[in-house]
């Protein structure tokens, strides 16, 4: 039978505090990880995350049931064989003051090289292909001390990548990148996944973009512990709702997306159609205003020239909101 690459049977994650001291985080988590998928564990803040993603990397120690890397127990691995299988990028700041970019992605190499850490040929291939394939190449020569928080990331990352382990951990990757940046590194993730067969879990709090680019979700809870699935049908059975919905805030299952709920102060009916009437009525909601549709005398009229409300024209949504807002309209 075919092992997954990762597979946690009725785990439980803490610490071991003072003396006898056992802080428990997260108990009785029953998970996989298949090969060629990127899963994407989210959950609220406290729900013990990182935690999870330490222990299932070796950094903590399990506080019970057990966990396989690659068929094998992860207390049978020394640490040198253990980075051979898997890579972990955390969220501690890496502080160095003289490596550059190109030094630290070779690090990844560290557990090829022997004991002089000296890269082959191949060895500095495959740190230029880390280095490409995370869009850094113009940072090879610099300094890590002089990196923004974002660049630095995308280091760390490559640094991962070069390490050509079947399992990679990352936690909170994408948390200091700009949104065309994060969307850049988890396609690069996505694309190892499926043409390299590797096994990624990276955690996030960009739940859209999970919901968009992961083949399954890892939800966690700290009341509930950890549910597994593919983001349609943990929307569909209203688990997405369930761990995440708040009191100002909602999930839409006809567009897989959150909405915000305003106060309603007014309804105005709106006669248009197309991408302006939508931005209209997006604009309209934040102020606190439903729409309907427009009858025999609209309040707002769109058309491809102009906004109309009640018979003046405003040539952009700022001065047409600014005009109801003014009107006092309910």
């Amino acid at each position: 039978m075919k092992h997954s690459p990762v597979t946690l049977h009725n785990l439980t994650t803490g610490y071991h505090g003072k003396g006898d001291e056992t802080i428990t985080i997260t108990s009785g988590i029953d998970a996989s990880l298949p090969a060629g998928c990127m899963t994407a564990l989210l959950g609220p803040n406290g729900a013990g995350k990182s935690t999870l993603i330490k222990t299932i990397s070796g950094n903590l120690p399990p506080l019970g049931g057990s966990l396989e890397i690659m068929g094998k127990e992860i207390t049978d691995y020394t640490p040198a064989r253990l980075s051979r299988e898997l890579s972990v990028v955390l969220t501690e700041r890496f502080e160095s003051t003289h490596l550059t970019v190109r030094d630290l992605v070779g690090l990844g190499r560290s557990p090829y090289t022997g004991f002089f850490g000296r890269l082959s040929e191949s060895d500095h291939a495959t740190v230029d292909r880390a280095i490409s394939l995370v869009g850094i190449g113009s940072l090879a020569s610099r300094t890590v001390s002089t990196l923004s928080d974002g660049e630095r990331q995308k280091a760390m990352i490559a640094r991962a990548l070069a390490q050509q382990t079947p399992v990679i951990f990352l936690d909170e990757p994408t948390a200091f990148l700009d949104y065309p940046g994060k969307v850049d590194i988890m396609m690069v993730l996505r694309r190892l996944c499926r043409e390299e067969g590797k096994s990624v879990l990276l955690s996030t709090h960009d739940l859209e973009l999970a919901l968009l680019l992961a083949d399954r979700l890892w939800l966690l809870n700290r009341t509930d512990g950890l549910i597994a699935g593919t983001p349609e049908d943990l929307i569909l059975d209203g688990r997405i709702e369930q761990y995440f919905s708040g009191r100002n805030l909602r999930f839409d299952h006809s567009t897989a997306s959150f909405k915000v709920d305003f106060d309603v102060i007014g309804n105005l009916s709106v006669e248009g159609s197309g991408a302006r009437a939508a931005m209209v009525r997006r604009a309209l909601s934040r102020e606190g205003f439903t729409t309907t549709p427009a009858g025999a005398h609209p309040d707002i009229v769109i058309n491809d020239e102009a906004y109309i409300f009640r018979g003046k024209t405003y040539a952009s949504i700022e001065s047409l909101v600014s005009a109801v807002r003014e009107s006092g309209s309910r």
